[in-house]
């Protein structure tokens, strides 16, 4: 089937649910779907009805691996919902990942729902939330995603599972040629968008509008809220987005062209024996998966297809031509450690200034006046502040600024700064790792990262999901209950209405709105600030670098 037909299939799907009445339901924990019944739990705490492990595509394996998802085969009876389904493949990249999935395969598209409706007529405002984990690990089961508590301020949530790794980017020349619009790649990013379909089209049986639709998600996630908002395929669908820590703009988890992505996907089949594409359909997914493990594991990334992605999103957003929706987004005080600038050099003012030069050439200078230190404790802020700016940051400013000058709707920006308590004593061997997570340090090939000063990547998500009580690696305090408090009625408020701002918060000023950028930062003390940064931002977009 062409890529054209299939979208088109997905669609009449959609088109076919919209259609069809929500039946009563003969328990409170049955919902009639465009497919079928499914059978969820209730929460005896909450009285929040759950529904896990929904499928929203059809299994993508044999002849589906590598195509995009296909809509939903139609069941008999009740299917029950009372368990995550399983976890796309993937490697064990990040020690922070703690799943609940029903273990790991190609069979992975299901999504999960917690609502707080007890019928089909209450059109309450509904968050579909996508998992970060550098579009290679991670799963919608984590209990740090858990919409239990958000299901609790009035929200129908909802976690996304997508296509990973190879399994959902890889491009070869022959998936190129199979396709009518002449793309391949970027099958997670289709996933997701079949995802936002099935929810549009299915949602107000759980009780959920769907024209109240907000889409959310950290790094990798928050990227995906980015790809979301351009692609012709689902940036009609929502009403909202917001972005925690990562863009597809810019260096770091940008996408690349189609004939660079070919030509790696060519190599890799090279690399395995002049594999054919009907040799790699053929091959196990365990096969696969060990063969892309012995070399970069973020090797497979997104790609301007022409088709899913049809320009560069940067483009898009600075032609006006995305979802002009309300934007929150933000990212965090220390996303990443100065190692990942200096690599295993000393820390030094000459060395740091060599860096410099390095990436910059000779606008070197220019650089060392805005990342600046006299002391060593300075240096090391100095090239804290580098490393996260170059790895997610600056990408994340860019997405605002741009989506503020063309989107003709608000932007709110957050910087996050609480950081973590200590991790209880029962953690023993873990120390912290690289990008926010957590590892053991009898087992870590790392070399140890340096004491965190600021709110780490991945950080702020238990506070904004309401969920600080799913981890148990922390000594959570007082003091992160209120924050997270804060961070999730922000969020709860701008998912309901657009606008972080209710009573007895701060007041949050769009950041898009008068003379001078106003940022929210999130911590003890949560106030407004204009923004003090400014000139790093517009220095890296100027800037020519390595």
């Amino acid at each position: 089937m062409s890529v054209l037909c299939q979208a088109a299939s997905v669609a009449g799907a959609v088109v076919l649910a919209a259609v069809v009445a929500p039946a009563p339901s003969s328990a409170a924990d049955q919902v009639k779907t465009a497919n079928g019944v499914v059978e969820g739990t209730l929460s005896k705490d909450t009285g929040i009805r759950m529904f896990r492990g929904v499928p929203f595509a059809k299994p993508p394996v044999g002849d589906l691996r590598w195509k995009p998802p296909q809509p939903v085969e139609s069941w008999e009876g009740v299917r029950p919902a009372a368990g995550f389904g399983p976890r796309c493949m993937q490697q064990p990249l990040f020690g922070d990942m703690n799943f609940r999935s029903d273990g790991m395969g190609e069979d992975c598209l299901y999504l999960n729902i917690w609502t707080p409706a007890k019928s089909a007529e209450e059109g309450l405002p509904v968050l579909v939330y996508f998992f970060g984990g550098g579009f290679q690990a991670g799963d919608g089961s984590e209990p740090r995603y858990d919409g239990e508590s958000m299901a609790t301020k009035g929200i129908v949530t909802v976690t996304v599972n997508y296509r990973l790794g190879i399994f959902g980017f890889y491009v070869h020349p022959e998936l190129t040629a199979e396709s009518t619009h002449k793309a391949s790649g970027n099958y997670g990013l289709l996933d997701q968008s079949a995802a936002i379909q099935w929810v549009h089209a299915n949602i107000a049986a759980f009780g959920g509008d769907p024209a109240k639709i907000t889409i959310a998600g950290e790094s990798a996630g928050s990227a995906s809220v980015s790809a979301q908002m351009v692609t012709p395929l689902a940036k009609d669908l929502i009403a909202g987005a917001i972005g925690e820590s990562g863009a597809f703009i810019g260096r770091g988890l940008g996408p690349q062209s189609l004939p660079e992505r070919e030509k790696d996907g060519a190599a890799f089949a090279k690399d395995l024996g002049d594999k054919s594409l009907a040799d790699l359909r053929a091959m196990s997914a365990e096969d696969i998966l060990a063969a892309v493990a012995k070399g970069n594991p973020y090797r497979f990334g997104a790609t301007i297809d022409g088709y899913s992605l049809p320009k560069e999103p940067a483009e898009i957003f600075a032609s006006g031509d995305q979802a002009r929706v309300p934007l929150l987004a933000g990212w965090n005080s220390e996303e990443m450690t100065w190692l990942f600038l200096m690599g295993p050099q000393p820390l030094t003012q000459e060395t740091f200034a060599a860096k410099l030069k390095e990436l910059y050439g000779d606008r070197g200078e220019a650089a060392a006046k805005l990342y600046a230190g006299s002391t060593q404790d300075e240096l090391v802020q100095a090239a804290t502040d580098l490393a996260g700016d170059r790895f997610i940051a600056f990408s994340t400013w860019k997405w605002l600024e741009l989506h503020g000058a063309t989107g003709g709707q608000p932007t709110f920006r957050y910087f996050f700064e609480r950081p973590r308590p200590a991790m209880v004593p029962e953690m023993g061997d873990a120390v912290p790792g690289l990008a926010g997570g957590v590892m053991k340090k009898s087992e870590s090939k790392m070399p140890p990262m340096p004491p965190a000063k600021g709110a780490v990547h991945s950080a702020e998500i238990e506070y904004a999901m309401g969920n600080l009580s799913t981890n148990k690696v922390y000594a959570w305090t007082p003091d992160d209950d209120k924050v997270s408090e804060v961070m999730q009625a922000y969020f709860a408020n701008f998912i309901k209405t657009g606008d972080p701002n209710g009573e007895g918060l701060p007041k949050w000023q769009p950041a898009n709105s008068g003379d001078v950028v106003q940022v929210m930062h999130i911590g003890i003390a949560t106030r407004t600030e204009p923004d003090k940064y400014r000139a790093r931002y517009l220095f890296l977009d100027s800037a020519p670098s390595k």
